[in-house]
């Protein structure tokens, strides 16, 4: 087969590939064609909120990543869930609409990548957003990813936002506005009671046209380049089918690297470019070398708090035919209910001590429990407050380890490695427990059961979180945006170095965002899109 010619290839129909499939092909004078390494977003689980449980550890929608055994964790390697479908992690995560705080990308601005301030990135947020609020000074009126307000409460989730309240903690109903810090309902990426994933919102409405191409199975092997100039990308090999296809560039194309912090370092790296050492003994030959690829890997590490409470929660329902034969019904019918329900019903962003500008710790607050997400409820009526550092130091690595692009590269977070992470943990799961006291909560709880053996010293509850910690599916940093050595893109996401590429993801944060990371990225791929956009026009009208 002849290979397909573009103008733009993106690699990766998630969060941010989705947004860029849509508005670089808005001019059709750009021939668009997007890879995409996993299968169309058919199965009805990735629709309905809570389908999650039934889509994370599913190879048919999950990468099914893994980490390497940490030290920080007691040895422990935790599932890595990624979405490998059409619309990516926004098709099997768990809904919750989060921006991070104005600070934030205040200090990547700081760090010398100009155009990323708050003010700067604010208005990529609104112009996806269609909110329920309506248009806003902080949220957008009429973008595609519809942002609403959650479908169903609970006496129980009230009693923990009182609790919070107790610990003083201000009450909020927007921690996207102004303030984040606060306690209250998050706001969700839904549309009347169905996911709003970014396939749905950015790449549905685009199919139609006649410019855009996407291919789903395609699992990119590497990047091509040009005799010519072998510094510059030509296009992009993958396989389909058995078979090794290839799309090429135009003169003067792009390729933007869309495959999140796992899948865009892996790229590069089997492309030749990345550390040499590690390429070298990976067994690919180095074409570019570049420090920073796969290095500075941050994720947001959550300790999961279980209670037993003497009243009914979503496990009671969900373990009972009767009562869960009712939850599908109510759902069914009025698109309400648990199953219209993401990740957690109540968001925290609270200060874990005094004198600090902004919060440092946020709580996922679930009114159900289980082991882990995706498996069964516990027998009894339970909930879980999930609490976790929202910037950690410690920063871990992402690197291949053969030249087979089937192969998962070694994920290695270094979790709790930054004595700050220690002791901020330490913090976090005193505040979590403080709150079972307050009068609010405490009268529901009938006993702790993770963990179980009632710690009380700083090492103790140390190890709480070496033990019973989990990732919250966050990764972010491992093409990070910068000017420094160890920075693999410049201010306008283009590889350092190479020529026709770009990174447009989660994996180009200087740092992790203060919040769900969803929100950022497809923040990232709108403005990328403008920017790549105007260096197309500015090299067709150069400046005399």
């Amino acid at each position: 087969m002849s290979p397909e010619i573009a103008d733009f290839i993106i690699i990766g129909a998630g969060s941010a590939g989705c947004v860029l499939a849509n508005r670089l092909s808005a001019d059709p004078a750009n021939r668009v064609v997007v890879l995409e390494a996993g299968g169309r977003d058919i199965n009805p689980w990735i629709h309905i909120p809570v389908g999650y449980f039934k889509t994370l550890h599913n190879p048919k929608t999950d990468w099914c990543y893994r980490s390497e055994s940490d030290p920080g964790l007691n040895g422990r390697s935790l599932d890595w869930p990624r979405g490998k479908t059409l619309g990516g992690s926004s098709s099997i995560n768990g809904l919750l609409y989060v921006r991070g705080q104005k600070e934030d990308y205040d200090r990547w601005a700081q760090q010398g990548n100009r155009g990323w301030s708050y003010d700067d990135v604010l208005p990529f947020f609104k112009r996806s957003e269609s909110h329920e609020f309506g248009e806003s000074e902080f949220h957008g009126g009429d973008g595609e990813l519809s942002v609403s307000l959650i479908r169903a409460r609970s006496e129980i989730a009230e009693a923990f936002i009182d609790a919070a309240a107790e610990m003083g903690v201000p009450r909020s109903e927007d921690c996207n506005g102004a303030v984040q810090e606060g306690v209250g309902y998050f706001h969700q990426t839904a549309r009347g009671g169905f996911r709003c994933s970014s396939a749905r919102a950015f790449l549905n409405p685009a199919r139609k046209r006649s410019n855009l191409s996407v291919i789903t199975h395609a699992h990119v092997r590497e990047l091509s380049f040009s005799t010519e100039d072998p510094m510059r990308v030509a296009g992009v090999r993958y396989s389909r089918n058995g078979a090794t296809r290839e799309v090429l560039l135009r003169d003067g194309g792009e390729v933007v690297l869309s495959a999140g912090t796992i899948g865009s370092p892996q790229i590069l790296e089997l492309s030749g470019i990345g550390r040499g050492d590690v390429l070298q003994k990976a067994g690919v030959a180095i074409r570019h070398e570049l420090p920073g690829v796969g290095e500075c890997l941050q994720d947001h590490l959550q300790i999961r708090l279980v209670y037993e409470v003497g009243f009914q929660t979503l496990n009671d329902a969900i373990n009972r035919f009767i009562p869960r034969m009712g939850i599908g019904l109510k759902y069914l019918l009025f698109r309400k209910g648990p199953m219209s329900l993401g990740a957690s019903q109540v968001f925290i962003f609270a200060k874990s001590m005094e004198d600090l500008d902004t919060p440092d710790i946020q709580f996922h607050f679930q009114p159900l429990s289980a082991g882990k997400p995706g498996i069964e409820m516990h027998p009894f009526s339970g909930i879980t407050s999930s609490v976790c550092q929202l910037r950690p130091e410690s920063r871990g690595h992402i690197h291949i380890a053969t030249p087979n692009a089937a192969d998962h590269p070694k994920i290695v977070p270094n979790y709790l490695s930054a004595t700050a992470d220690r002791l901020c943990a330490v913090r976090a799961v005193k505040f979590a427990r403080a709150m079972t006291r307050t009068s609010a909560l405490n009268r529901f709880i009938v006993r702790e059961h993770v963990p179980d053996s009632d710690p009380q010293t700083d090492d103790q509850l140390l190890d709480v979180a070496r033990n019973f910690s989990q990732t919250i599916y966050h990764p972010t940093s491992t093409c990070r945006m910068g000017r420094d050595e160890l920075a693999v893109v410049d201010e306008r996401l283009r590889v350092r170095g190479i020529a026709g590429l770009r990174v447009a993801d989660a994996s180009i944060m200087p740092s992790i965002v203060s919040g769900n990371t969803n929100a950022p990225a497809i923040m990232i791929g709108e403005k990328a899109s403008e920017m790549i956009l105007e260096d197309r026009i500015a090299r067709a009208w150069p400046v005399e």
